[in-house]
């Protein structure tokens, strides 16, 4: 990886220091959406969270349990008990893929032929361990401002919000171009179900030229924050065999090798795993000077919070108990190692026995879940097949090492951010939160907005969302915070009516 620092593009000034009027009495748009809010979302979230429908990557059996058939039910009513005027909605069901919900509303602009595309999914993570005693995944809980539980921030929340935006924008008089949204059921597994909706649906969404996804996060909670760049991520599994059975440890070791020290030497092949660097060139790529020249902004924003937002463990050090330290203090280069370097993560084990079971024996094989975080720039297709290429090659001790790709999907770096863009996101957030707008990019992967991307190449993109600190999407007490979700939805209804 290689950072090229230029001024930032001048335009990030310009919007910055706008002091337009906005369009809409803000204040009665955020009244309007903390009523719906406080009144009926976070009810409708409730017993959203309540429902345990895991993304089909992780339910092989979703289509007979029908859990995301029902939770695209429930939001597909709420959406049309709205009674928006002109909404049209259906549920999009093709052969063996995932439902999921399309709607549209007409354009209230005179000879207006742009679409604004309004996207969200209802898939979750599964349950994971580690929640406080009094959580759990599927038993919401309400306290401080916080919804806890699985999905409700990433990002069941979306749907609702996109039309509550709406809502708040006709009812206070602001007009918009013609409104399409999709709302999808697969994207905590790639979104592989996504690309041929897009395909069946293309003739219907129209000329977009405004894309708000609400499925991002947030560098804190005190201003609108725009997400620039995601990574993109090749999964899969490494299975490292080497006998047929298990055998007596003191018997076999030292003579036949151990699976687990086999994986150690395949995966020093990838990693550094002292520095954590990824060693095959073709994994990094330069991050763009505009991207670092906001990663510098966002840092002096942020500061040590970059880092500080994570739950580290302490542990007895000399001079007293200390956080266990990331890889970067420095909060420019914490924030670029987030979002523009490859990295790998362990994220699954197979082939150990629970610690109380585990006796002298030596294991016939070890197998990981491999989830690697590409840059934005890097494609993920010819990373799969480098990846599998180098782990599988002349394994150590004629070892059968096989590599089974999983889910992979291309990361994406933002198109150049029009004036009128960053005037409106600028002027919402001074509006809502009293400050400027952030830009930030993300670890995370979003499929869908380099689909878009390449679809709209000129369609600005309002990437954000209420994952911020502490909110722990797919990890143990996940939250949702409400205040900042009830401001981010004016900040919605203020952008798309600032629409050229």
């Amino acid at each position: 990886m290689s950072i090229v620092a230029e001024p930032w593009h001048a335009q990030y000034s310009a919007g910055m220091n706008t002091t337009d009027t906005p369009v809409l009495d803000s204040a009665a748009v955020l009244q309007q959406v903390t009523g719906q809010w406080d009144r009926d979302i976070v009810r409708q979230l409730t017993g959203y969270i309540e429902i345990p429908a895991k993304s089909p990557g992780f339910d092989a059996e979703w289509s007979q349990r029908g859990l995301l058939e029902t939770v695209a039910r429930n939001a597909a009513s709420w959406v049309e008990a709205q009674k928006v005027e002109g909404l049209k909605l259906e549920i999009v069901r093709l052969p063996g893929r995932t439902p999921l919900i399309f709607f549209e509303i007409p354009s209230t602009r005179e000879g207006s032929t742009q679409t604004c595309l309004m996207y969200g999914h209802l898939d979750k993570q599964p349950e994971f361990n580690g929640w406080r005693n009094d959580l759990g995944p599927w038993t919401p809980k309400y306290e401080d401002g916080k919804l806890y539980g699985r999905g409700g921030a990433d990002d069941g929340y979306a749907v609702y919000a996109s039309i509550a935006a709406v809502q708040a924008l006709k009812a206070n008089g602001g007009t918009h171009p013609r409104i399409v949204g999709m709302i999808e059921t697969c994207e905590e597994s790639g979104s592989y179900d996504l690309l041929p909706y897009v395909d069946a649906l293309r003739g219907r969404l129209g000329d977009v030229a405004l894309v708000i996804c609400l499925d991002s996060g947030a560098g804190n909670y005190d201003q609108l924050w725009l997400t620039t760049s995601l990574r993109g991520m090749a999964s899969g599994t490494l299975k490292v065999e080497i006998l047929t059975e298990g055998v007596h440890s003191g018997d076999a070791s030292g003579l036949v090798p151990s699976s687990f020290r086999i994986m150690r030497q395949v995966l020093d092949r990838l990693e550094d795993s002292k520095t954590g660097r990824l060693l095959p060139a073709s994994f990094h790529c330069e991050v763009p000077a505009e991207r670092y020249a906001q990663a510098k902004a966002t840092a002096a924003i942020l500061g040590e919070e970059v880092y500080k937002r994570f739950p580290w463990v302490h542990a007895d050090c000399e001079g007293g108990s200390q956080p266990a330290l990331p890889t970067s203090t420095d909060p420019v280069q914490a924030l670029v190692n987030r979002t523009w370097t490859p990295t790998l993560s362990v994220t699954g084990a197979e082939g150990f026995p629970a610690l109380q079971d585990a006796g002298n024996v030596l294991r016939p094989y070890t197998a990981f879940k491999l989830s690697l975080r590409l840059p934005p720039l890097i494609d993920a297709g010819s990373a799969v097949e480098e990846l599998k290429a180098l782990l599988e090659d002349n394994a150590p001790y004629n070892a059968r090492v096989t590599f089974q790709a999983g889910s992979a999907s291309s990361g994406w770096n933002a198109p150049e951010t029009e004036p009128w863009f960053v005037k409106a996101l600028n002027t919402a957030s001074l509006a809502h939160f009293g400050a400027p707008v952030g830009f930030i990019g993300q670890g995370g992967t979003i499929p869908l907005m380099n689909m878009l991307s390449k679809g709209f190449p000129r369609a600005q993109m309002m990437v954000c969302g209420v994952l911020g600190p502490k909110s722990n999407a797919h990890g143990p007490n996940e939250f949702l915070h409400v205040p900042y979700a009830k401001r981010l939805t004016a900040s919605v209804a203020e952008v798309i009516a600032q629409m050229p």
